[in-house]
């Protein structure tokens, strides 16, 4: 795990709070060399955040809640790391360039079709 995680997915939450969470992801995902407090507080203006409540957001660790629920969630789920896949809802162990994915959601939406056949019809 990257040794600034847990402070940015904070900064990545106290940007959605202010409704720019993917633009200070992607920013983050950019920047992994550059995460310190400054580094966090720069790209929040640079993405015109309010930075004192942005900054307020970050002391207080106003999404720690939010994160440590995701991070049990991540866990049950047997999810170690980024990215991870799930197709219908089972988890993806194949490679995850666009090609592959295509062929799993295709795959998984062709059994779906087949196995909902033949099942018979609710009447409503």
């Amino acid at each position: 795990m990257h040794p600034h995680a847990q402070f940015a997915a904070e900064a990545g939450e106290a940007a959605a709070s202010q409704g720019k969470f993917w633009p200070m992801h992607d920013r983050l995902l950019a920047q992994q060399d550059a995460l310190t407090a400054k580094d966090l507080i720069r790209y929040a203006a640079e993405l015109g955040l309010d930075t004192d409540r942005f900054t307020d957001d970050l002391r207080n660790h106003a999404g720690q809640a939010k994160i440590a629920a995701d991070v049990d969630s991540a866990d049950l789920s047997g999810v170690s790391g980024t990215p991870t896949f799930f197709i219908n809802g089972k988890r993806h162990h194949g490679a995850y360039d666009i090609s592959t994915l295509s062929d799993a959601v295709h795959t998984a939406r062709t059994r779906t079709l087949i196995s909902s056949c033949g099942q018979p019809r609710r009447a409503s």
